[in-house]
């Protein structure tokens, strides 16, 4: 569980995308809306927050390491991304 703050008039419905291809990763617990989701396929991913913000410093810090960690391993010689 992650808290955060919710100040935003839009939100993705998860019914309008591919399930087969897209994840929700992230919903908000008062509204159920969609506040995260990732490709299943390709290196993408998306939160509908600031993960750089407070509460704490490092509260998010996994986010970061998981896009690092998605594009070294993209580009990494021989993958069939490049």
């Amino acid at each position: 569980v992650e808290i955060t703050a919710q100040n935003h008039g839009f939100a993705v419905d998860p019914d309008s995308l591919p399930s087969r291809d897209v994840e929700i990763t992230h919903v908000n617990l008062n509204d159920h809306t969609n506040e995260g989701m990732r490709h299943k396929k390709v290196p993408l991913f998306s939160v509908q927050y600031h993960p750089e913000a407070s509460p704490g410093p490092h509260d998010s810090h996994y986010l970061f390491t998981q896009f690092t960690d998605m594009m070294k391993a993209w580009r990494q010689p021989g993958s069939s991304h490049q």
